[in-house]
């Protein structure tokens, strides 16, 4: 194997702001895997709404917006003290929660055989020792893979053999274990699920995971994706402005939060659980308690994930189970022109970040 560079080319977060923020440098030092860690070389990541949200501050209490309102221009600072989803972040850092790569470099403890390991990287996890609410998400807590090389616990580094190329393994880790960390904590069997912004990432991740526990899935989204949702498996598709019903479904497993929120939870039968890891139309909602305690519904919110969420992913990407959504794919250079169309949203599923050239 050749020696490892000194430097390496990176897309760095200076601060909370608009697109401006993304710099493009060739002089980042390459990360040293201190012990029980592993350096990776990536291959691929993709784009998320957690990165838009994070270069923004949108999770910062002082934004009450939806996530497209500032997405291009930031909050201007207002939420530099708990921008992040944990709270403040350290600048620079290097975002990318999604990473697919190969394995370059260990650290003191870890089997040297696992060099030239092909690996999908663990988006989110509790660092060991840690008290039990305490969670890192990759490129947020911790540089991530929008960079040649990054560093992982090597417990989070886990081995994938798939024919599937770089890209579309990195499609996968964020999206997909946001979706199926949502199902698991709903215990999704095989029930009626009402599933919003279902031609996202996450959404269209959640129609395929809930397929696999034999549910009836219903996906709400735009006219113009409606085919392509029943393609992947929706057994039925509503348009977002239209009439959800009343107690028609056991799960609702929502990423869109904004206005028709409370329609959400009349379209749930009695005893139903509402579960939602986003709200990408805006995080205030108005809730009647009547609905909640006189139907006896069930509230969950869907952020930490037990290690198993991403083991049994894994899994299931191995054994051919699931299928990349990679509607675009970018050069590392290119991050920018990716959120921008991100962005737009005329897209479905992922936009993948080509690194490795």
């Amino acid at each position: 194997m050749s020696a490892l560079p000194d430097e390496m080319q990176a897309i760095v977060l200076t601060g909370h702001g608009g697109l401006d923020r993304l710099e493009w440098r060739e002089d980042v030092a390459v990360p040293h895997a201190d012990a029980g860690e592993v350096l990776v070389r990536v291959g691929a990541s993709a784009v998320n709404n957690t990165d838009v949200n994070t270069r923004t501050g949108w999770y910062s209490k002082a934004v009450r917006g939806d996530t497209n309102s500032a997405a291009a221009t930031g909050y201007d600072g207002a939420s530099d003290a708990d921008g992040g989803w944990s709270g403040a972040l350290a600048f620079p850092r290097i975002q990318g929660a999604d990473c697919c790569g190969e394995i370059v470099a260990v650290g003191a403890g870890v089997d040297p055989a696992r060099i030239g390991e092909r690996v999908m990287l663990r988006p989110m996890y509790r660092p060991a020792g840690a008290a039990e609410s305490e969670m890192v998400t990759f490129g947020s807590e911790r540089d991530g893979a929008f960079a040649e090389y990054t560093t992982a616990e090597a417990v989070n580094a886990l081995p994938i053999d798939s024919p599937l190329t770089d890209v579309e393994l990195a499609s996968f880790p964020c999206a997909f274990s946001t979706a199926e960390g949502m199902i698991q904590r709903a215990g999704l069997g095989t029930e009626r699920v009402l599933i919003t912004g279902a031609s996202g990432g996450v959404g269209s991740a959640a129609v395929q995971l809930a397929k696999l526990r034999g549910a009836h899935v219903t996906a709400v989204t735009s006219p113009a994706k409606m085919a392509d949702l029943v393609a992947l498996g929706a057994d039925a598709v509503l348009d977002r402005e239209a009439d959800y019903g009343s107690d028609g479904f056991d799960v609702v497993l929502d990423l869109v939060g904004g206005g028709r929120w409370p329609a959400l939870l009349e379209a749930l039968r009695p005893e139903g659980r509402y579960v939602t890891s986003g709200a990408i139309a805006g995080p205030i909602v108005e809730l009647d308690l009547r609905t909640l305690y006189l139907k006896d519904l069930t509230l969950i919110g869907s952020t930490r994930q037990a290690p198993e969420v991403f083991s049994d992913l894994v899994g299931y990407i191995a054994q051919g189970r699931l299928r990349p959504m990679v509607a675009q794919t970018y050069d590392l250079r290119e991050l920018r022109a990716a959120q921008e169309a991100f962005l737009a949203k005329s897209h479905m599923g992922k936009i993948g970040i080509r690194v490795a050239t």
